[in-house]
C-alpha cells in the first residue's frame, strides 16, 4: 500500500465512512491513477476532465455511473491532499430523473409465490414488509427482531444510523416459521460461509430469476420492493414524513419523489378546474342514447 493510498484511507475511516464506499473510493482513484500511469499527487484538473471524458465517451458510462468516480476524487484532493480546487474541477454531468418501476400488490403476491427457497422467500418479505435496503436486509440478527415491541431494529444503515422499522404481525408469523425451520443463531439469514450474513449478490439472484416463474415481465431487484413499501404505504394514506422516517432517508425530497409514482394517490386528487363554476358558452352534454 502506498503512503498516498494509507493517508486516504485514514481519512475515510476517521470520517467513518462506510466500508463499501471506502472500498468504491479506493477503487476509483486506482483506476484512475493507472490510466494515466502516474501517481495522484502528481495530477490535476485537466487529468480529471480527461478521465470524465473517457469514461463517458469511451468506456459509455452513464451519466449516474459517473458519480462514484467524481465522489472519489474531490474526497482525495479535496481532503486528503487538501487541494483548494471548486466544484468546477470536478465537473459532475447532470443526472436524469427517473421514476422507479412500481409492482403492484398482485405482483408482490405472485412474486413471493414463485420462490421456492425459504430463505429467499422470507428475506424478501422482509425487504418489503419493512422497506429495507438489500444491505439492511441481510445484516439483520435475531436479536433485531423484536416480537414485544413489534419492531425491528436497523443497526448502522445508510450514513451510519441505526432506525427502528415497524414489524408487522403477518410478517411475525412467517418469521417464525422460518425460525422454527432453519434455527439461525446470531444472522438471521446466515450465508454459506460459516459466522457470515447471505450476500447480497444470492439475494439479487433470487430476484432475478423468481420473475421467470411468476410471468411478471417488470425488472425486479431487491430494490424495487423498496420502492413498492414506501408507494403502496403512500397510496393506503400513510403521510410523507412517516415514510421518511420508516425508510431512513436524510432528506424528505428523497422521499416525496414517491408522491409521483403513487398512482391511486394522483388519480384520487381532483383537479381545480372541476371546482369552476359552469360555463354559459359550453352548450349542455345531451344524454347518451338507452338502447336497453
Amino acid at each position: 500500500m502506498t503512503p498516498l493510498r494509507e493517508r486516504m484511507l485514514r481519512d475515510m475511516q476517521i470520517r467513518n465512512l462506510a466500508d463499501n464506499t471506502q472500498k468504491s473510493y479506493l477503487l476509483q482513484v486506482s483506476k484512475f491513477a493507472q490510466h494515466f500511469r502516474r501517481s495522484p499527487d502528481v495530477l490535476g484538473p485537466e487529468e480529471i476532465r480527461a478521465w470524465l471524458v473517457y469514461l463517458r465517451e469511451e468506456r459509455k458510462l452513464a451519466p449516474s455511473s459517473l458519480f462514484p468516480a467524481v465522489g472519489a476524487l474531490r474526497f482525495l484532493y479535496r481532503v486528503t491532499l487538501r487541494r483548494p480546487w471548486s466544484d468546477e474541477d470536478f465537473p459532475l454531468p447532470k443526472k436524469p430523473v427517473r421514476l422507479p418501476v412500481i409492482l403492484s400488490l398482485e405482483e408482490i403476491a405472485s412474486f413471493f409465490e414463485s420462490i421456492t427457497s425459504l430463505k429467499h422467500r422470507t428475506i424478501l418479505m422482509t425487504a418489503y414488509a419493512a422497506g429495507l435496503r438489500v444491505s439492511e436486509a441481510v445484516h439483520l440478527k435475531v436479536i433485531d427482531i423484536d416480537s414485544q415491541g413489534m419492531m425491528i431494529r436497523v443497526e448502522q444503515g445508510k450514513n451510519r444510523k441505526d432506525r427502528y422499522v415497524m414489524l408487522s404481525p403477518r410478517l411475525l408469523e412467517i418469521l417464525r416459521l422460518y425460525w422454527h425451520e432453519t434455527r439461525p443463531r446470531e444472522w438471521l439469514f446466515p450465508g454459506d460461509i460459516p459466522g457470515q450474513p447471505i450476500s447480497r449478490s444470492a439475494v439479487g439472484l433470487a430476484c432475478r430469476t423468481a420473475p421467470q416463474r411468476s410471468g411478471i415481465r417488470k425488472p425486479i431487484t431487491p430494490h424495487s420492493l423498496r420502492h413498492a413499501f414506501a408507494t403502496h404505504l403512500l397510496e393506503s394514506g400513510a403521510d410523507v414524513r412517516r415514510i421518511q422516517l420508516l425508510m431512513g432517508h436524510r432528506s424528505l425530497a428523497t422521499t416525496a419523489r414517491y408522491l409521483k409514482v403513487a398512482t391511486s394517490t394522483v388519480c384520487a386528487t381532483a383537479s381545480p378546474f372541476d371546482l369552476l363554476p359552469q360555463p354559459d358558452f359550453f352548450p349542455p352534454v345531451p344524454p347518451a342514447p338507452a338502447y336497453f
